[in-house]
């Protein structure tokens, strides 16, 4: 045990969450900002914003899919989760030179594109770094990492522009410094754990990116996270409720960084949770409370109201992101985890898609509460049904 700890402070548990700390805040720096920016510098409309988003998130979704299925197949993960900062780094400060809407289409395609490729390596590396009863805790720390620099991100691009009104581009410029500094981390410090590579006598058949949906157990839990995906909206209709129950504009960027030192701190603590009491109570107890606090957001009637809810909305995460990420590393057999994390961030990312949709033309027609209880609801039918799909004596899963 005492080795164990010794890897989640000092190694690749470590090193990666310090890297994931540094990339965010450069992408911080410049996502709140970039629709101001898109939309009134460069002259394109809501639509078009739409479809940025759109393709960024749909690039990173397919990408997420391929890089896990390569990842187990070939030796190394690092160089994979390496090159995916690497683009990420390189291609977000271009933005800065932007003279036209599609070039920052061109760059956030770029962008995702290297989210993409780094995201499964990772986090299979991550969980082959730590022995399975603590990866709840790693996957908490690293998560609270990158919450952490989505705090830092935002904070250090309003510093800049109190003291440079206006200079949005040279913002931009400077994400370079955070990303390049997380490429160093990654050469100097992420270590390559040793596994047996994958040989295959017979060539790969068409359609084996596709294996982890194969498995029973893995597509069970796969449609489950799917069910609860389509009710977890974007948090950007988290802001808009805000600010029509009278939180002043001037105060979301705040709201939204006590939104992440929320997700921050619960994190840390969900992680622990998950060990101690199983991975799949952890994640039913996070729908829940997920389910309570859409309920809530319903239901709010005054600004006070949405500054208690985004407090105690950080709950939810802690409780499931890094134990949904265990919990795959629990279904998954070490040589085909890189595929296994890839299945899973593509189907959260394709639920994800028609899930903003959907809950905004419930918003639009029905109103803000109709949009909340339907997210509330699904999460409840999603808590509901993962009893049932994994077992408590599902290879071995903790309860």
């Amino acid at each position: 045990m005492r080795t164990s700890a010794r890897k989640i402070l000092r190694g690749n548990v470590l090193w990666l969450s310090v890297v994931s700390f540094l990339n965010d805040a450069a992408s911080e720096m410049i996502y709140p900002l970039l629709p101001f920016f898109v939309m009134t510098t460069l002259g394109a409309g809501p639509a078009f914003l739409g479809m940025l988003e759109g393709v960024a998130e749909s690039t990173a979704s397919l990408v997420k899919l391929a890089s896990g299925w390569i990842s187990d197949r070939v030796t190394r993960r690092k160089p994979l989760i390496f090159w995916g900062y690497a683009v990420a780094t390189v291609a977000r400060p271009l933005i800065a030179i932007a003279t036209s809407p599609w070039h920052v289409l061109g760059i956030r395609f770029a962008d995702r594109l290297g989210k993409g490729a780094r995201s499964a390596p990772r986090d299979a590396l991550l969980a082959a770094s730590v022995e399975p009863g603590l990866r709840g805790r790693a996957f908490g720390l690293h998560m609270a990492a990158d919450h952490a620099g989505a705090v830092l991100g935002p904070l250090m691009a309003s510093a800049l522009l109190y003291f440079m009104p206006g200079r949005f581009r040279f913002v931009f410029a400077l994400a370079l410094i955070p990303g390049l500094i997380s490429l160093i981390v990654i050469a100097a410090r992420v270590r390559e754990e040793d596994r047996v590579p994958v040989v295959t006598a017979a060539p790969v058949i068409h359609g084996s990116i596709f294996e982890s949906f194969r498995d029973p157990v893995l597509l069970r839990y796969l449609i489950v996270l799917m069910i609860f995906t389509l009710g977890n909206a974007t948090d950007a209709f988290l802001l808009l409720r805000a600010r029509d129950l009278g939180v002043a504009l001037a105060a979301l960027p705040l709201l939204w960084c006590v939104h992440n030192l929320s997700k921050m701190v619960w994190n840390v603590i969900g992680g622990s949770i998950s060990d101690r009491f199983g991975l799949r109570r952890s994640i039913i107890g996070g729908w829940l409370f997920y389910a309570a606090t859409y309920a809530g957001f319903a239901f709010a009637s005054n600004a006070w109201h949405i500054w208690g809810l985004f407090l105690f909305y950080g709950l939810f995460y802690g409780l499931t992101e890094g134990p949904e990420k265990a919990l795959i590393s629990s279904l998954a057999p070490p040589e085909r985890r890189g595929a296994a994390f890839g299945a899973f961030h593509f189907s959260i990312g394709i639920a994800a898609l028609p899930a903003s949709i959907i809950f905004g033309i419930v918003w639009a027609r029905m109103g803000a509460e109709a949009a909340f209880l339907m997210g509330a609801s699904l999460a409840l039918i999603a808590a509901l049904a993962l009893p049932f799909v994994l077992q408590e004596n599902t290879r071995n899963l903790a309860a």
